[in-house]
């Protein structure tokens, strides 16, 4: 008896197990061999283009002659890497202030701009949540053919029967759900708890900004004092220098008073170059706060003879309060927590039943056709409305674990909350000490570089008179940049402390606020 399968079809079958065999090899074969892609060993660099047995990738023939011996770990570069975002434009012989560096921190720090998406992020977040109170419409097109091929013997006549069955259906669905005991709200609420703190930490963003460029702008005024006070030291070694030499010349005076004359010089110099260091670094550092390009050249005024603030007394319970209800970390602490306490409650709408209604209306068509038979066709269409409900039964402890689950996430953010609130709170006080003790260094090393001035310039008179020692003018001169150097520190010191006070006060939201630092 023959096979009731044609020898075309025996045929085609095996050519495609072939092809399908022999694509699963050749798959198994590059996800076997993939891991030589990685580096030979944890001692043995990685070659870019190293060919391996089998892979899909395209090989650099050049990197595949080195040597296993040869350990160069280097990589090839990347020129896309080269390109470096364009520098903010300046005016060149502009003394920039320090609401005018803020400005431009604030047009081209990465820092909020990411807090300004997140801020975005939140509030689509709100719609998305929003959303789920309307019913959802969907239209859908489902279509499709099928052909089959049957071989018959009649009469010893093999032949192929040929069946074609089509049809295409479209319909619009409507879901809404109706009621569900508050959780789409309760969902609501988070979201919209959320945006709140996302938009806080946004202006939070922008007054770190406003604290980081005004701190680095005073530390690179106190760099740039530093750098004068040295150029004026060096300035009095050299006068002592003079005053030596020509006592030396007048026959009044030793080489050791010149050669003690140019250690002091010397000595001076050296500070002078120490000092134009700082000073790059403190400039790098306030490009850094900025978020510009360090190779940027831009001239900055200098804070050195800013005038300071009053001493301010915060710790009355009532400027305590009212700088805690306007921080941005205790606010988005706050927000958290309200975010943790609307979670409970869309976890314990899990526990209860939910109604929903749903509508479908639609139109079809088929067709049937087999070969030496008339073609057979039907078009049909419908709708119908369904309203239903669904109660959870049981989960294996799903829900309750969710909400155990939510319940100590809003545990945690309370936690989290009482912290922040402590943690402000002892900011403030200790910001408060600060600029207290740094105003006070500021008074006393006034009158310590004072007193040191009138020393020097004694000193340096009783010298050149014959009535005092080359000693004694050196170490007045060192006395003298050292009081000035301190009084500079102390000054800059004061700077900061006030700006770090109105900082964490919550008073920090300006440009003007770096130079005003009001508290209030």
């Amino acid at each position: 008896m023959a096979s009731p399968f044609h020898p075309r079809r025996r045929v085609r079958a095996s050519f495609g197990f072939a092809v399908t065999a022999s694509l699963l090899a050749l798959l198994t074969g590059c996800a076997q061999y993939a891991e030589q892609l990685a580096p030979e060993s944890p001692n043995e660099p990685w070659q870019q283009g190293r060919k391996t047995t089998v892979s899909l990738l395209p090989q650099d023939p050049a990197s595949s002659q080195q040597g296993p011996q040869q350990r160069d770990f280097a990589v090839r570069g990347n020129p896309e890497l080269t390109v470096l975002p364009p520098a903010p434009e300046v005016r060149a012989g502009k003394a920039y202030q320090l609401p005018e560096l803020i400005d431009l921190a604030a047009r081209n720090n990465p820092t909020t701009r990411v807090a300004w998406e997140q801020a975005r992020q939140a509030a689509l977040a709100v719609g998305i949540a929003e959303s789920t109170f309307l019913p959802t419409i969907s239209a859908n097109v489902i279509g499709g053919s099928q052909q089959i091929t049957t071989p018959v013997d009649v009469l010893g006549v093999r032949k192929d029967i040929e069946t074609n069955v089509s049809g295409a259906t479209t319909a619009v669905a409507l879901q809404w759900l109706v009621f569900d005991f508050g959780q789409r709200k309760a969902a609501a609420d988070v979201a919209k708890h959320v945006l709140t703190a996302a938009n806080v930490n946004f202006n939070g963003a922008h007054q770190l900004l406003i604290f980081n460029v005004t701190r680095t702008y005073y530390q690179y005024g106190a760099a740039q004092t530093r750098t004068e006070v040295a150029g004026q030291s060096l300035r009095n070694s050299r006068a002592i220098l003079e005053a030596a030499v020509a006592r030396e010349k007048k026959g009044i005076g030793t080489t050791v008073e010149v050669a003690q004359a140019r250690q002091q010089a010397a000595q001076s110099e050296l500070r002078q170059v120490v000092a134009q260091g700082q000073e790059r670094d403190a400039y790098q550092a306030l490009l850094a706060a900025m978020s510009v390009s360090p190779t940027l050249n831009i001239k900055v005024a200098n804070s050195g003879r800013r005038r300071l603030p009053a001493p301010a007394d915060v710790s009355t319970d009532e400027m305590i309060q009212q700088a805690l209800a306007r921080r941005p970390d205790v606010l988005a602490s706050y927000a958290n927590m309200k975010a943790g306490e609307a979670g409970i409650n869309v976890a314990n709408a899990d526990f209860l039943p939910k109604v929903f209604l749903s509508g479908v209306a639609g139109q079809g068509t088929s067709g049937f056709n087999t070969a030496g038979l008339p073609t057979i066709g039907q078009q049909g269409s419908g709708a119908g409305v369904l309203v239903g409900a669904t109660m959870p039964i049981y989960d294996g402890g799903l829900r309750a674990a969710n909400l155990k689950a939510a319940e100590s996430r809003a545990a945690v953010a309370r936690a989290t909350f009482a912290k922040t609130q402590e943690e402000a709170v002892r900011e403030m006080v200790v910001a408060s000490n600060t600029l207290r003790s740094a105003l006070a260094s500021y008074r006393a090393a006034s009158k310590l570089t004072d007193a040191a001035a009138i020393t020097y310039d004694a000193a340096l008179d009783a010298y050149r008179n014959g009535l005092g020692t080359v000693t004694a003018a050196t170490v007045a001169d060192s006395g003298l940049l050292d009081a000035r150097q301190a009084r500079a520190d102390a000054h800059a010191a004061s700077l900061v402390a006030a700006a770090n006070l109105a900082f964490v006060l919550g008073a920090m939201t300006s440009p003007r606020a770096g130079e005003t630092l009001s508290y209030r």
